[in-house]
């Protein structure tokens, strides 16, 4: 089994258009963006998933296919921060994917000079707790009434890892490009 992390590019259009259509959740992880195909997929690759120097994106690649996504977004230079997320397609779940890509991620975050990654799941998703804890980052409280999806407002759990935090034991993934 391969297991890497790498840049999206647009060749990986269908498979972000498989994991958007076969993973109801992803709606709101995509801000509501509607891809419904490879075109429109293809289009939130280029404005959403590739390289700047506020965002970082990889395609979390298991024996070729991918099947999830890492990123930083909101890299701030002047205080050293970012905001990290994480998603994966449901057949992939449940195997440390997600925590080992973050723990990637944020060793990546704090060799290119970032001090504090941040993150926030809905309460309601212990899931996404258990691999942001994994990974590192240590709760640091509750946001009452957050995130609002649709008519609902759910409480969000913050997290953050600083460089200074001991490395969790987590198996290493190489961040390819």
């Amino acid at each position: 089994m391969t297991f890497e992390l790498r840049p999206w590019t647009h060749d990986d259009a269908p498979a972000l258009l498989s994991a958007y259509q076969e993973t109801p959740d992803l709606v709101t992880q995509f801000g509501g963006t509607d891809i419904s195909s490879v075109e429109q997929a293809r289009v939130f690759i280029g404005e959403h998933l590739v390289a700047l120097p506020s965002r970082r994106s990889w395609a979390l690649s298991v024996d070729g296919a991918v099947v999830g996504n890492v990123g930083l977004s909101n890299i701030e230079r002047e205080h050293e921060t970012a905001w990290a997320s994480y998603w994966l397609v449901p057949a992939a779940r449940g195997n440390g994917y997600a925590a080992r890509a973050l723990g990637a991620a944020a060793l990546w975050a704090f060799d290119d000079g970032l001090f504090r990654l941040e993150l926030g799941h809905r309460v309601n998703n212990p899931a996404s707790c258990r691999v942001a804890t994994r990974a590192g980052f240590v709760p640091e409280g509750i946001e009452r009434g957050k995130l609002r999806y649709g008519s609902r407002r759910f409480d969000v759990e913050a997290h953050a890892r600083l460089h200074t935090d001991p490395a969790p034991d987590l198996d290493a993934v190489s961040i390819a490009g």
